[in-house]
């Protein structure tokens, strides 16, 4: 497959299936308190209100009372800066930089996505630059933004490599940037995609690696989408470290991720939280562009 066609082919599978947290993988089907299940309306205030609770209640780690995801973000260092979102989703964690006061730019290779985000912003009366592009080729000028930040997206893009180096070209030196990237060094990924899936379902004799991370991680109930390639910590050091002043990778929660739910009901909360700093689901790469 061509990189062209790749491309089209990513853009195509997340525009039917955009990441709504639903009970289905691009629906948006929700549970309630009681049990039941609730259709809402995508672009409804009920859509944006069911995708920030669900999000909220997977990253609830990051949340302060500054605000969500203020244990995560330097809110109070980028306020009336400029900063970019490379994959916005459905657009809870830009919308959250625009009220903690930043300039806001959003971009995401998905166009169900960027109408998505619009919608979000013209509801909640939002000032914020959202536009469909490709992370690959960022169509911003060098030096750019004060904060650059991707959250779970790039592992979808076919030259993960080329994707970084935009990431830092727009931003400006002594910058900070922040990137969360699916943890190829995980037990879950070992677990559920490489014993239970590669080597117990025999998947591993037909498939490549990429495929079979490809099919069963993100939409894996839909046999997965085109291209999903997990990182180890060596793979991102190599590709950031010779750009950054500053550079931290850790393993990251939430805690209940970091093993499959049948390993992780025979084990104590304790090793579970303490295991998941080194082998949980997500990298979280954070640092500061060096000066040229």
């Amino acid at each position: 497959m061509t990189e062209l066609k790749e491309k089209r082919h990513i853009k195509d599978w997340w525009a039917t299936r955009p990441m709504t947290y639903g009970q289905l993988h691009g629906e948006p089907l929700y549970q309630t308190e009681t049990g039941e299940f609730v259709a809402v309306e995508m672009g409804s205030r009920e859509f944006f209100d069911q995708v920030d609770k669900t999000f909220y209640s997977w990253t609830q780690a990051f949340h302060t009372k500054e605000g969500h995801f203020a244990g995560l973000f330097p809110y109070e260092r980028y306020r009336n800066k400029k900063v970019l979102e490379i994959g916005c989703g459905m657009g809870t964690m830009i919308m959250n930089w625009a009220k903690q006061g930043a300039h806001v730019t959003a971009v995401d290779l998905n166009p169900v996505a960027i109408a998505q985000t619009k919608r979000r912003f013209d509801l909640l009366g939002l000032q914020g630059d959202i536009i469909e592009m490709d992370a690959n080729i960022l169509q911003f000028p060098d030096s750019t933004f004060d904060y650059v930040y991707s959250w779970g997206v790039l592992h979808h893009s076919p030259d993960l490599g080329r994707s970084i180096s935009e990431l830092l070209r727009v931003l400006k030196p002594n910058g900070e940037y922040g990137i969360m990237l699916y943890n190829r060094a995980s037990v879950y990924y070992w677990y559920l995609v490489g014993y239970l899936e590669g080597f117990l379902h025999g998947e591993s004799r037909f498939l490549t690696p990429l495929e079979l991370a490809s099919r069963y991680t993100d939409g894996n109930e839909q046999e997965g989408n085109p291209h999903t390639w997990p990182v180890t910590k060596q793979e991102m050091k190599d590709l950031l470290q010779p750009h950054s002043a500053e550079l931290n990778i850790y393993a990251m929660g939430p805690f209940e991720y970091a093993f499959p739910p049948k390993i992780a009901s025979y084990l104590p909360e304790r090793w579970i939280r303490a295991w998941a700093k080194r082998w949980a689901w997500s990298l979280y790469m954070k640092g500061t562009k060096r000066l040229a």
